[in-house]
Order: C-alpha cells, then structure tokens, then sequence
C-alpha cells in the first residue's frame, strides 16, 4: 500500500462520516468508518483480518448504498475489494 493511497483512504473514512439510511430489519448503522480494519485487504491486497471479515458481515445491508456514493464507489468496487468479499465468504451485493 503507497502512502497515497492510505492517506486517500484516511481521508475518505474521515470524510465519509456519513450515515445512509437504514437498510434490512436490523439496525445497522452504515458508517463507512466501520471498515477501516479492512484497509490493508482493500487498499494493499493483503488477506484480510478477522475483524474485517466480521464488520463487512455486519455492513453488508449498506454495501449499495456505499457503492452509490461516487467517493466510496471505487474502493467497494476494487478488485481487491472483491477477493475480500471472496475470503470471507461475504456475498457481493447486487444493487
């Protein structure tokens, strides 16, 4: 992971505390924020941890309302975004 790109990533967490609506019967609160454990699988394309795996499990109802907002878009669409999905058997969201 270049420094751009953590410092990009930083800022867009930082930024993006933005809360989308309430999707599903459970309350989750979408906060992109949330994810940060998941930078490393997302951003450098390393495995991800544990606890990424458990928060995108816990984020997936705001997985299309992140993909809609065209800051967060690239990131959640990545390739790497997507083997991280794969290994941690989270499904991809289908907007």
């Amino acid at each position: 992971m270049n420094v751009r790109s953590a410092v990009a990533f930083a800022v867009l967490c930082l930024s993006a505390v933005l809360v989308f609506r309430l999707q599903g019967t459970s309350a989750v609160t979408c906060d992109v924020t949330y994810l940060s454990p998941c930078m490393g699988a997302v951003i450098g394309g390393a495995p991800p941890i544990p606890e990424c795996c458990q928060r995108l499990k816990e984020q997936q109802p705001c997985f299309c309302g992140y993909i809609k907002d065209p800051i967060l878009a690239p990131y959640i669409s990545s390739p790497n975004a997507n083997k991280t999905l794969d290994a941690c058997g989270v499904p991809h969201p289908r907007c």
